[in-house]
């Protein structure tokens, strides 16, 4: 099948690759850097698994940054551009994804069009009213930052939405599931196709979960700090439980990335005229943890501090996770903003950023003098290379894992 893949995020490139090792696969993004380099078998993004299927693997995939020869010469096209929480609308920002559609819709009506970026509940079914579009699905992403690809091969499950249970979209949705697990090294795998807007809801509402476990042992960790208790004793105690489980709860400074902070904000705008209070305090949640990190860091730069000067705080990377290169809405600048309001000065190690600025913050990319600098350093994520100044590093990483 000849398929185009849009957005070469880590959605959009874990399932070019996945789908270019038994299909001519075009790869369609609007940065000529990104273009390129997939062109030349190299990863724009940090995952391992990636980079290894672009060195070693056959693949029919080329990639471009003419859209319109793309969609032309395809039959089905996969959107994962990115769709950002507007704070004024209280929405995702769906307007990539509607100008892909309507430019499918004039260059080849008889294209089928999946929809990989996460949307609002009853995203789908507008499109369809809207722009007479009947040629789509939604099939929703389970992916971690870092093992995309890995998550494509292994995959949990795999949902297809649609927008009625009835042909064509019954047989197309069976025929997507189908290429996804030619692609997957899992043999097994549980798929379920379902109304679009249920898959929506799915994906909102299991991004949400992931937010709710993370803020739970978070506050756990507020807790034990303010009453001078063991939190990892704590941790084992709870999760020795096999309905709880000991995963994903590893403490940190609250949830970020690319998902969690705007799929629980998306999903909460969604409660507007139904009765709720969890959704709204795991939102709340994530902020009160920050201001407590901001609290508890700035008490430690405070007593670190010599002869009067303003304390000096090191951010030890802007990162989510430990072997990622993204930072979008990472909870360790959440903190870092809250420190800055409150006077202490920060500095910024941060290895994958050139400027010597992050928006105001001076970025010191001489890592044994970030570490003289620094009166506290706070990382989210535990890092070996901090070991001779452990003393002065303040983190929550207490498993040492994401």
């Amino acid at each position: 099948m000849r398929i185009a893949v849009v957005g070469m995020g880590y959605v959009g490139l874990s399932n070019a690759i996945i789908l270019a090792q038994h299909n001519d696969v075009i790869a369609v993004d609007v940065v000529p850097d990104k273009v390129n380099m997939i062109n030349n078998k190299k990863s724009p993004i940090a995952d391992r698994d990636i980079e290894e299927y672009l060195n070693n693997k056959k693949l029919s995939l080329v990639a471009t940054l003419d859209s319109r020869w793309a969609y032309k010469n395809s039959d089905l096209i996969i959107i994962s551009t990115p769709t950002n929480y507007d704070t004024v609308t209280k929405k995702f920002d769906t307007s990539s994804v509607e100008s892909i559609i309507k430019s499918v819709k004039e260059i080849n009506k008889n294209a089928w069009v999946v929809i990989k970026s996460t949307v609002g509940i009853g995203f789908l079914k507008r499109i369809v009213s809207e722009y007479n579009f009947h040629n789509i699905l939604f099939s929703p992403e389970f992916l971690r930052e870092g093992k995309a690809l890995y998550d494509n091969l292994y995959p949990s499950r795999i949902i297809v939405g649609v927008p009625e249970k009835e042909e064509p979209y019954l047989s197309k949705a069976s025929e997507f599931i189908s290429l996804l697990k030619e692609g997957a090294i899992k043999t097994e795998i549980d798929s379920f196709i379902i109304g679009a807007t249920e898959a929506e809801a799915v994906k909102l509402f299991s991004n949400t979960y992931l937010a709710l476990r993370v803020a739970y042992f978070n506050e756990l960790d507020t807790f034990a700090q303010t009453k001078n208790l063991d939190t990892l004793d704590i941790i084992k105690g709870v999760c020795a439980d096999p309905r709880i489980g000991d995963y994903y709860n590893n403490p940190s400074f609250g949830y970020g990335g690319y998902c969690l902070p705007k799929d629980t904000k998306e999903l909460r705008a969604n409660f507007e005229d139904v009765p709720e209070n969890l959704i709204s305090a795991i939102v709340e949640s994530n902020r009160t943890r920050k201001d407590f990190i901001a609290d508890q860091v700035l008490s430690l730069a405070i007593k670190n501090k010599k002869n009067d000067k303003k304390c000096v705080v090191g951010i030890f990377r802007l990162t989510m996770k430990s072997q990622s290169d993204n930072f979008r809405q990472s909870s360790i600048q959440g903190v870092m903003k809250r420190l800055h309001r409150q006077g202490a000065k920060i500095i910024i190690y941060e290895p994958t950023l050139k400027d010597k600025y992050f928006y105001d913050y001076e970025i010191i990319s001489d890592f044994e003098l970030f570490k003289r600098k620094a009166g506290v350093i706070i990382a989210n994520r535990w890092d070996d290379s901090l070991l001779d100044v452990k003393e002065k590093v303040y983190t929550r990483d207490l498993l040492k894992r994401d």
